[in-house]
């Protein structure tokens, strides 16, 4: 999945994202809203993960979702 697809069903994916990355908040996931810098912003705060390996870990992700 590219994503440009997450980011139309962001309200669909959210669920996903909570179960991958469960320390994500409700509050952290609205103000991500489908941007994909701000979700690597979050990963990178949430889990102390540099930018590369927050960016590595949600390209890895996408290659899972159907």
């Amino acid at each position: 999945m590219e994503w440009n697809q997450v980011q139309g069903n962001w309200k669909q994916v959210k669920g996903k994202i909570k179960e991958k990355w469960g320390d994500l908040t409700d509050d952290d996931l609205t103000k991500i809203e489908g941007n994909r810098e701000q979700f690597e912003g979050a990963l990178q705060s949430r889990y102390g993960q540099s930018k590369e390996a927050a960016r590595k870990e949600i390209d890895d992700w996408l290659k899972t979702l159907h």
